[in-house]
C-alpha cells in the first residue's frame, strides 16, 4: 500500500495543532526563620510589596503577606494559625494581592477578618472577593456629603450631625460609652431596611475579649439589627498580622455595597456604615508588627508609617458621585485616651483624618449624663449639610444654651449671687441636660426629637422639674402622636417649623396646662 507524504505531513501538522501545554513557572522560597507571626523567607527574588505568599505546611496551606523586602530575605506577616509554618518549609509567591470574601452572603455573619465563619453557621459561600488595601476614590469620584446618617442620639443629631461618607471619630476613656453610641447607630438603621436609604452596617472588633463580641453580636440580635449587619472580629487571642488587616478587610466588605449602586440592575443597599472598634488596639498591633520585623522605631516606638496605616483606611470613606450610583462608606472610628489625653500620638493622628470627633467625657459619665458627650470638644466638620431644615432651625440655640448654660455653672459652684437673667439661662441649662439624656439601645425617631428639643429651646421645660422632664417629654411626644398627629404629620412632611411654630407652641402649650406629673 503506497501512502502519500503529504497525507503523512498533514496528519502530523494535524497532531501538533491539537498538542497543548502550559508551562507554570513559580516563584518558590524557604522559611529561614519564623515566630510570633512574622517569617523569614530566602529565595523569593520577584516577591512584591504586600504580595500573597502560600505556605506548604504538614497542616496544609497558610497564607501570609509580603511586608519587608529586604537584600536576600522577604519578611512576611503570616496570617490564621501559624503554629503549623517550620523552617524550612516551601513558600510560594502568587502573583496577587491580600483579597476576602464579599456580597450579600456575609450579612448576618460573625467572620474573622479573613472571611472565614467564626459564628458555627456553614461556611461562607461568596462567589466575589474583594482587595482588603486599595487607593481611595480621587476627588473627582465623590459629591459633598449631604444625606444625614441618623444615629437615633438627640444629643448626635442636633449638634455634632454625621452625614453619609463622613468620618466621625468617637473618642474618650475606657467605659465612657464609646462602643453604646455606635451600637445605638446600628440598630437605628434598622428603620431604613428594605428601602431605598437602606444601610449595610459593619462592625469591626480588633483586639477585643471574645466574650465582649459574644455580647454585641447577642444585642444586635435581640433588636433585629444582625439581619443587615457584618461583624469582623479579630479578638484578643488573634495574632498582631490579624488585628492589622480587620479594619481594610471590613471596609473591603462594605465597599462592595457602595460600588454596587453604580450597577443599574442592582436594587440592593449601597449605602455602608463601617464601625472600627477600636484603631488604638490596631496602631498597638501594626506596632507590633513594625518591631518583630526590625522597622526602626518612632515617637513612642510606633513605626514611622502609623499616620498612613489610619489615613488609607479612612480616605476610603466617601460619598460617591451620581456617576459612580452615588453609594456611600460612612466611617466611625473609635479612639481610646488615657486620661482624657487628646493630644496623645494616636489620638492627634486620627482627630487630623476624620471629619470631626464626638468626645465622651468620663466626669459626665460619671454625673449621669448619658450620653457623656462633651459638647465644646465635639464637632461635626460637615456640620448642618447632615440635618434635616427642622433640626437645622432649632439646633443653633441649643449649643448657645447649652455652652452659657456651661460657664454659668462654674459661677453658680462659687455662691456667687445671679441676676434674674442668669438664674433663667441656668435654669434652661440644666433642662436641656436633661432633655438630652437617652438611654442606651433606645434610638429616638428624627421627629420626635425635632419635637423634643423645640420644647426646650422655646422654654416650655423652664419650669418643670428637673426629675420630671423625662416624663414631661415621653408624655408629650405621645401627645403628638394620639391627639396632636395630624400637626406632627404636617411637620413631618414639610421637613421645617418654617409657618407651624406658633400651632407647637400653642399645642404644647395647652399640653401643659392639662399635664399631671
Amino acid at each position: 500500500m503506497k501512502i502519500k507524504t503529504d497525507e503523512i505531513a498533514s496528519v502530523i501538522r494535524h497532531e501538533i495543532e491539537q498538542f497543548g501545554t502550559t508551562l507554570e513557572v513559580s516563584d518558590v522560597g524557604q522559611v529561614v526563620e519564623v515566630g510570633d507571626g512574622i517569617a523569614r523567607v530566602y529565595g523569593l527574588s520577584k516577591a512584591m510589596a504586600g504580595e500573597l505568599l502560600e505556605f506548604e505546611t504538614k497542616d496544609g496551606t497558610i497564607i501570609g503577606q509580603a511586608m519587608n523586602l529586604e537584600s536576600d530575605t522577604v519578611g512576611v506577616a503570616l496570617f490564621g494559625n501559624a503554629t503549623g509554618v517550620r523552617e524550612g518549609d516551601t513558600v510560594r509567591s502568587t502573583g496577587r494581592l491580600l483579597e476576602v470574601p464579599v456580597g450579600p452572603q456575609l450579612l448576618g455573619r460573625v467572620v474573622d477578618p479573613l472571611g472565614h465563619a467564626l459564628d458555627g453557621g456553614a461556611p461562607i459561600a461568596a462567589t466575589e472577593t474583594g482587595k482588603v488595601d486599595i487607593v481611595a476614590p480621587g476627588i473627582s469620584a465623590r459629591q459633598p456629603v449631604k444625606e444625614p446618617m441618623q444615629f437615633g442620639i438627640k444629643a448626635v443629631d442636633s449638634m455634632v450631625p454625621v452625614g453619609r461618607g463622613q468620618r466621625e471619630l468617637v473618642i474618650g476613656d475606657r467605659k465612657t460609652g464609646k462602643t453604646a453610641i455606635c451600637l445605638d447607630c446600628i440598630i437605628n438603621q434598622k428603620q431604613y431596611w428594605g428601602t431605598p436609604d437602606a444601610v449595610v452596617c459593619i462592625y469591626v472588633a480588633v483586639g477585643q475579649k471574645d466574650s465582649t463580641v459574644a455580647g454585641v453580636v447577642d444585642l444586635l440580635r435581640k433588636h433585629g439589627a444582625m439581619e443587615y449587619t457584618i461583624v469582623v472580629n479579630a479578638g484578643s487571642a488573634s495574632s498582631a498580622p490579624m488585628q492589622y488587616i480587620a479594619p481594610y478587610a471590613g471596609c473591603a466588605m462594605g465597599e462592595y455595597f457602595m460600588w454596587k449602586g453604580k450597577d443599574p440592575n442592582y436594587a440592593g443597599p449601597k449605602h455602608v456604615l463601617c464601625v472600627y472598634d477600636d484603631l488604638s488596639k490596631q496602631a498597638v498591633a501594626y506596632r507590633e508588627l513594625s518591631l518583630l520585623l526590625r522597622r526602626p522605631p518612632g515617637r513612642e516606638a510606633y513605626p514611622g508609617d502609623v499616620f498612613y496605616l489610619h489615613s488609607r483606611l479612612l480616605e476610603r470613606s466617601t460619598k460617591l458621585s451620581k456617576e459612580n450610583g452615588g453609594g456611600s462608606l460612612t466611617a466611625l472610628p473609635i479612639i481610646e485616651t488615657q486620661e482624657g489625653d487628646v493630644s496623645a500620638y494616636i489620638p492627634t493622628n486620627v482627630i487630623s483624618i476624620t471629619d470631626g470627633q464626638i468626645y465622651l467625657q468620663p466626669e459626665l459619665f460619671s454625673a449621669g449624663v448619658r450620653p457623656a458627650i462633651n459638647v465644646g470638644i465635639s464637632v461635626s466638620r460637615v456640620g448642618g449639610a447632615a440635618q434635616i431644615k427642622a433640626m437645622k432651625e432649632i439646633a443653633g440655640s441649643l449649643r448657645l444654651d447649652l455652652a452659657a448654660y456651661r460657664e454659668l455653672e462654674a459661677f453658680a459652684q462659687l455662691g456667687t449671687e445671679l441676676d434674674a437673667a442668669s438664674t433663667r439661662q441656668l435654669d434652661r441649662g440644666a433642662r436641656m441636660v436633661e432633655l438630652l439624656k437617652q438611654g442606651q439601645y433606645t434610638p429616638f425617631d428624627t421627629i420626635d426629637q425635632c419635637i423634643s428639643i423645640f420644647s426646650g429651646s422655646k422654654g416650655i421645660l423652664d419650669d418643670v422639674a428637673k426629675d420630671k422632664v423625662a416624663q414631661f417629654e415621653r408624655d408629650l411626644l405621645d401627645y403628638f402622636r394620639g391627639p396632636q398627629k395630624a400637626l406632627r404629620d404636617e411637620l413631618a412632611a414639610a421637613r421645617s417649623f418654617k409657618g407651624l411654630d406658633d400651632k407647637f407652641l400653642a399645642a404644647m402649650k395647652s399640653f401643659k396646662q392639662a399635664w399631671k406629673p
